[in-house]
């Protein structure tokens, strides 16, 4: 499901391409793909066979129309002519009763209208004056009565021959399109069937591929049983893939975490050492300052190396922030405003979230000093819309350039610029980033209009708490503000 974005003041986020980049283009799903291909390619098979059919139906069509008139001609004029007055009289009764054929004299006089001159009638009068004589008249009309008349004579006295012009005509316009319509819309069903069958191997892959992507390894497995067997092998080399990428990320962070762990026993006793041996205050001073450092960095990659499942609950924003904002209340280099108001609840893991926002105010009291001063002034706002809440710690430092935002959040990274200040593993940000992603959030980083640096945490809002569900806030604290020490005076 893709999720609104509610970074405001139209700066870019990190990872976001520029607006002077490449463009994204807007890709056809695969499957409407498929299926307009196919969909082109039976229509036009069906047309094709639409105009061959056509054009073998015509010729012999009208010959053995033309065949069934030139036999019925001649049998009527035989019969009249081999039988006396009275038994021509009961013929022609008999044949207009029976077979809807009527024989009448062709007077002086009459009127006719001849057959449209379609490609069928011209080919039909052709055939029917070469059998009947090249005196034969065709007309749809006689005298204002509609048919199919045949002029021939019997003993010199012309004669007209009436039929029932339905059981000579082709198949009508009406009937092409209800037989074209039907073989379309079973074709198209077909295409439509067809499309699914062969993209759901790449819809299932493509699933895969994204839980790989988010570390999910578990659900990424694919049917090694499938019966196309190039799909088959895929399938199989994919789940290899990424039992392979399991293992080596379960060894990376064993191995990360391992070493972590083993520096900090050698560290406590280097400095444990440092503060019995050294004698100097100020190198004692500077080397335990030193080993805080490594020992700062050891928490980073140990944090770096978390695993990727977190359990989220509904949290009270405004605690954790509040929690957060009370443990480093006695630094005098960060200044803290808050605006958060105390209903605020989001989907997300307390302890994780707190971890995040304690990254980002040391990100700002490290980097984010105003120009010419040694204080950080942070301000922490939120907006809310619909299902979303959008957090936003800005500091009013100088920035960083723009085109270094998108490295940001890249682990080891550091900018070449003031932000260079202290000393660090650059995971910080990494793994702000890499927590807010694991709990179903996203983070951005910009810089703001008026200057500064902004970090942006958008999360999932719980509009509705449950009457006698409160969530308990393990990182509940005093929110009275101690009385800071007076400076020291040189």
């Amino acid at each position: 499901m893709s999720r609104p974005s509610l970074f405001a003041g139209g700066h870019k986020a990190a990872g976001t391409p520029d607006d002077t980049g490449t463009r994204s283009r807007v890709g056809l799903n695969l499957f409407w793909r498929t299926f307009f291909l196919l969909a082109l390619l039976l229509l036009g098979s069906i047309l094709a066979w639409l105009q061959t059919l056509r054009a073998l139906e015509f010729d012999p069509r009208t010959l053995q129309t033309a065949q069934q008139i030139a036999s019925l001609v001649n049998l009527s004029r035989a019969a009249l002519q081999h039988s006396d007055a009275i038994a021509r009289v009961s013929l022609i009764k008999t044949m207009a009763d029976q077979e809807g054929v009527r024989i009448q004299p062709r007077e002086p006089g009459d009127t006719f209208e001849v057959l449209p001159p379609t490609e069928l009638n011209l080919r039909l009068e052709e055939l029917l004056t070469s059998r009947l004589g090249p005196d034969t008249i065709l007309a749809r009309k006689v005298n204002g009565e509609e048919g199919l008349w045949v002029s021939f004579t019997i003993d010199e006295d012309p004669n007209w021959l009436l039929l029932d012009q339905s059981r000579y005509v082709t198949a009508s316009g009406r009937t092409w399109l209800i037989w074209l319509s039907t073989a379309g819309l079973l074709s198209l069903a077909g295409a439509a069937v067809i499309a699914r069958l062969i993209n759901r191997p790449l819809k299932q892959l493509s699933y895969a591929a994204n839980r790989v992507r988010d570390g999910d390894f578990a659900a990424s497995q694919l049917d090694e049983e499938a019966v196309t067997s190039e799909i088959r092998e895929v399938n199989i080399g994919f789940n290899r893939m990424a039992q392979k990428l399991a293992k080596l990320e379960q060894e990376r962070a064993v191995m990360l975490a391992g070493i972590s762990h083993d520096l900090r026993t050698p560290l406590a006793r280097l400095r444990l050492e440092t503060e019995m041996s050294v004698q100097d205050d100020v190198a004692r001073g500077h080397m335990v300052a030193d080993i805080v450092q490594l020992d700062a960095t050891i928490d980073k990659f140990l944090d770096y190396a978390r695993p990727d499942h977190v359990t989220l609950t509904v949290v009270n924003l405004h605690a954790v922030v509040a929690s957060c904002v009370y443990a480093v209340q006695n630094h005098r280099e960060l200044q803290i405003t808050m605006s958060i108001p105390d209903d605020i609840y989001v989907m997300a893991d307390e302890v994780e979230l707190a971890r995040v926002i304690s990254n980002l105010l040391e990100n700002a009291r490290r980097y984010g000093k105003t120009v010419d001063t040694d204080t950080a002034y942070v301000d922490i706002t939120i907006k809310t819309r619909e299902n979303w809440v959008l957090m936003r710690l800005r500091d009013h430092g100088p920035g960083v350039p723009p085109e270094q935002l998108p490295q940001l959040i890249q682990p080891f990274f550091r900018g070449d610029s003031a932000r260079t200040a202290a000393a660090g593993a650059g995971l910080g940000l990494s793994i702000v980033d890499k927590t807010v992603q694991r709990m179903g959030g996203i983070f951005s980083i910009t810089n703001a209009n008026a200057g500064g640096l902004a970090s942006n945490i958008q999360l999932k809002r719980v509009t509705e708490v449950p009457d006698g569900q409160d969530p308990k806030h393990r990182l509940q604290r005093p929110q009275v503000k101690r009385q800071l020490p007076p400076e020291a005076t040189t």
